[in-house]
C-alpha cells in the first residue's frame, strides 16, 4: 500500500522545512481490500446530505441503498481513478480521472446493479437529468474529479477532511489538473473556499447544488 507520507517527508527535508509527524497528516492510497472500509466512511458521513438523498430511492431500504452507491462509487474510482484513506481509516477521498473512464462489461454491470439496488427505476430519469446538468459545465481536457470526500461523524472538526483535501490538491497540481466537485452542504463552502476553491455555478434540484473548481 503506497503512504503518500514518504513522499511529503523527503519533499520537506529537500524544502528544509522542520517536519513533524502527526497520526493525522500521513494518507495512504487504498487497495481493494479497503472497499468496506470506504463504504463505512462514506455511508455515515453522506447519511443525511441532500444531493446523495435525492438520487437514492426513499423506502426502508434507503440506509442500504447509500452503502450500495458509495460501493459503486469506489468500484468506478478504483479502476478509472484513486481512492485515499486517512492513516486510521476515519476519512477518504475519492477521485475520478474521466478521460480514464471506458465503457466495458463491468461498468455496464455496475451501472444495472446501481439503478436496480439504489437509484430505482422510479428515480432514473432525474438522476441521468442531473448527471448530465452537472456533466455539462466539465472541459473535455483532462480533470481531477473529487467525487467524495468524507470523514466519519465521530472524527470530524480535527482536520482530517482538510489534510485529506490539501493531498488531492498537490496531487492535482503535480498532474496539472484542476478539480472539480459539487457540494449541497452550505457549511462546507467556507470551507472548500479557504482552499482555493470557487463556485463557478449553482444548479436547481429542489435543493441547491454548488458546482465548485480549483485552478492548479
Amino acid at each position: 500500500m503506497h503512504n503518500i507520507f514518504s513522499w511529503n517527508q523527503n519533499l520537506s527535508r529537500k524544502k528544509g522545512i522542520d517536519f513533524e509527524l502527526d497520526w493525522w497528516s500521513m494518507i495512504k492510497k487504498a487497495t481493494y481490500n479497503d472497499k468496506d472500509e470506504v463504504v463505512n466512511i462514506l455511508s455515515a458521513s453522506f447519511d443525511d446530505n441532500k444531493s446523495v438523498n435525492y438520487l437514492i430511492k426513499q423506502d426502508g431500504n434507503r440506509k442500504e441503498r447509500i452503502r450500495r452507491l458509495m460501493a459503486y462509487s469506489f468500484e468506478v474510482c478504483y479502476c478509472f481513478g484513486e481512492v485515499y484513506l486517512s492513516s486510521d481509516n476515519s476519512g477518504c477521498a475519492l477521485l475520478l480521472f474521466p478521460d480514464k473512464k471506458k465503457t466495458s462489461l463491468k461498468t455496464i454491470l455496475l451501472d444495472i446493479k446501481l439503478i436496480i439496488a439504489c437509484i430505482g427505476i422510479s428515480n432514473l430519469a432525474k438522476a441521468v437529468n442531473r448527471e448530465s446538468k452537472v456533466k455539462r459545465f466539465h472541459p473535455k481536457s483532462p480533470i481531477y474529479y473529487l467525487w467524495f470526500i468524507g470523514v466519519l461523524p465521530a472524527a470530524q472538526n480535527k482536520g482530517i477532511g482538510s489534510r485529506l483535501l490539501h493531498e488531492v490538491i498537490e496531487l492535482a497540481a503535480e498532474k496539472r489538473r484542476p478539480i472539480y466537485l459539487e457540494t449541497s452542504t452550505l457549511r462546507n463552502i467556507p470551507w472548500y473556499e479557504k482552499l482555493g476553491f470557487a463556485t463557478y455555478e449553482k444548479l436547481h434540484f429542489g435543493y441547491e447544488l454548488f458546482c465548485m473548481k480549483k485552478e492548479v
